[in-house]
């Protein structure tokens, strides 16, 4: 796919800044400044002071002999970058791939993006108005090379100029040389010697601008012209399986939310099992035209490109979407992918019931929360905490089987509760215990068993297990910390029996 980018200039941001925080500012002068050498340098003038005869770079004393009235603000260079990165956050509903290039500028690689808007023109234009309504000028170009966009942005006699592929080096050879990213020293130079257009130069042999004005503005030249590679690092990489959905109109219904889910996962489905891989875990994003962003999460036990499936798992969730004003971008994520193994099966066999039981997991997971679902395998250690190991997936295997002679319960605490007990004597059964205030009597026992700590892993005392039950039939693993005798021993609760 050929590469397309769009350069943003923001020419008044911080001036623009101030009147979306002071409305009652718009029509009157004002400037930005900032204390350089002992001087009060202006560094942006609102448009009533620039059509006053004041401009970027006059001494504030200056610009109030001309228009005693002007009103002044220090300039907030770190507020203006942190407005910039978010607008850059804000791009991301027009391309996945969006960079600060500058302090007053964007880069957007808008490959593959613009039929969403219908063309280019509908794409670069409903930007613009986008951001006017938010109160930022700008100032836009769409070309094939970053360099090209940049320079159009800025130096184009058109506002919104757009130069259809590989004609991007007419475009830059009606531009000054400024337009190519030099330095100004360079650009001195090449005015003294009469070159008012890059076209003047385009064509003279390389060697020859290499001698007389380095190699910085062959590079730059080159790169605008697309014969050297250029890349941008875009604020948040592009996720590898994500499709993206912007709508004519803002959607402020559930029915809405679910027509365009079920779109973006037909789109990424298709394409998950095209290339033999399934989603694992998935993020459904809504920006909101009020700039929010509202997102949901699912996650499944085995890799599916399954669409009814994972619209189910997504569906469950849909009320929790907050559209307010309404949703003007819908983006489908697959953050997670992994490969799908396709089971052959016989002709007239039954589905796979591996593949019905992780449907029914993920179902139940969308339901109570996947934290509510565990699996467990055993471990290679006896200590009852390393016993177990919480699986990955529904098809990762034991490497030990399970132990049918040990008689362990189905609930282990992760971590033991302490308890108050009643002994009758020494080294005997608890007849009753006390958990959190309530009082359990206990009608039978068997113990103790003692299971030593792992000295190789960790140093600890041994313990002493009971199994015991209540006169209610419900059964409990108990055990003893310490020897009577030895100080007073502790009691805890690790777990419950069927």
């Amino acid at each position: 796919m050929p590469k397309r980018f769009l350069a943003i200039w923001f020419p008044y941001l911080s001036v623009d800044n101030v009147l979306k925080k002071s409305p009652d500012l718009r029509d009157k002068p004002f400037v930005l400044c900032a204390a350089e050498q002992g001087k009060m340098i202006i560094k942006a003038v609102s448009t009533r002071a620039r059509k006053e005869g004041i401009n970027v770079g006059d001494v504030l004393t200056s610009a109030r002999a001309i228009l005693p009235e002007v009103a002044s603000f220090q300039d907030d260079p770190i507020t203006t970058q942190r407005v910039l990165n978010a607008l850059a956050e804000w791009c991301l509903r027009f391309s996945p791939i969006v960079a600060v290039t500058s302090p007053d500028c964007l880069l957007l690689d808008i490959s593959g993006c613009t039929h969403l808007w219908g063309d280019e023109r509908s794409y670069i234009e409903s930007l613009k108005h986008r951001l006017a309504r938010e109160g930022y000028q700008i100032r836009a170009a769409i070309a094939d090379t970053i360099g090209a966009a940049w320079a159009l942005a800025r130096y184009s006699s058109s506002p919104l100029p757009i130069v259809e592929p590989t004609k991007h080096a007419e475009a830059l050879g009606l531009l000054p040389p400024v337009a190519l990213r030099i330095a100004p020293a360079t650009v001195l130079r090449m005015q003294k010697l009469g070159f008012k257009h890059i076209g003047q130069f385009m064509n003279i042999p390389r060697s020859s601008l290499r001698r007389r004005f380095g190699e910085d503005l062959l590079q730059r030249l080159h790169q605008a012209l697309g014969n050297y590679p250029e890349v941008i690092t875009p604020i948040k990489p592009a996720a590898p399986y994500e499709q993206r959905l912007p709508c004519l109109e803002p959607i402020c219904t559930a029915t809405g939310i679910a027509i365009a889910l079920q779109n973006l996962l037909e789109e990424l489905c298709a394409r998950l099992q095209k290339e033999g891989k399934g989603l694992r875990s998935g993020i459904f994003k809504g920006h909101r035209i009020d700039g929010n962003i509202q997102q949901i999460h699912i996650g499944t036990n085995k890799a599916s490109h399954n669409v009814a499936h994972l619209f189910k798992l997504f569906e469950l969730k849909i009320p929790t979407i907050e559209p307010a004003l309404g949703i003007e971008l819908f983006v489908l994520e697959a953050s997670i992918v992994e490969d799908i193994q396709d089971a052959q099966e016989t002709l007239w066999g039954a589905p796979s019931a591996y593949s019905k039981i992780a449907e029914l997991l993920d179902n139940i997971a969308g339901k109570v929360g996947l934290c509510a679902i565990r699996r467990y395998l055993p471990a290679a250690q006896h200590w009852p905490e390393r016993s177990i190991k919480t699986a990955h997936s529904l098809q990762e295997a034991p490497s030990i089987p399970w132990s049918n002679n040990l008689n362990r319960p189905i609930h282990l605490l992760s971590k033991p509760e302490p308890i108050k007990v009643t002994v009758p004597l020494p080294d005997y059964p608890p007849i009753l215990f006390i958990h959190k205030k309530k009082v359990y009597k206990l009608t039978k026992a068997d113990g103790p068993e003692r299971i030593e700590q792992e000295w190789w892993i960790e140093d600890g005392e041994a313990r002493d297990y009971y199994r015991v039950e209540d006169d209610q039939g419900a059964r409990y693993w108990l055990f003893r910390l310490g020897q009577y005798g030895q100080g007073e021993p502790q009691w805890f609760l690790h777990g419950f029996f069927a």
